[in-house]
């Protein structure tokens, strides 16, 4: 199993900046892309950003400019920094993992995709 630890969310004024990680763990031969994704009440889960296992990376239009995701990939963790908030910017924020890893069900390595609990991000106005 993968387990997708997340923290960092909270409450914050507009304007104000957070830092959330995904730590990674459990059994699995190799990371290929890592995302950030979020869900307002309400509203379908989507994608806010993602980075490749070369550190290509990826922006939804609405945070641009504003949000930076980043990886360490000795440490199996991601982050996503956060800044310029906005109120619209509130969410569940959830951490995606796609890797490979030795399925028991096909006694093959497959490639998983693991999600986070997710962490509140909650940004006054």
């Amino acid at each position: 199993q993968v387990q997708l630890v997340e923290s960092g969310g909270g409450l914050v004024q507009a304007g104000g900046s957070l830092r959330l990680s995904c730590a990674a763990s459990g059994r699995f031969n190799s990371i290929n892309t890592m995302g950030w994704y979020r869900q307002a009440p309400g509203n379908q889960r989507e994608l806010v950003a993602t980075i490749t296992g070369v550190g290509s990376t990826n922006y939804a239009d609405s945070v641009k400019g504003r949000f930076t995701i980043s990886r360490d990939n000795a440490k199996n963790t991601l982050y996503l920094q956060m800044s310029s908030l906005k109120p619209e910017d509130t969410a569940v924020y959830y951490c995606r993992l796609d890797g490979e890893r030795y399925l028991v069900t096909t006694g093959r390595v497959g490639t998983f995709t693991s999600w986070g609990q997710g962490t509140q991000v909650t940004v006054s106005s």
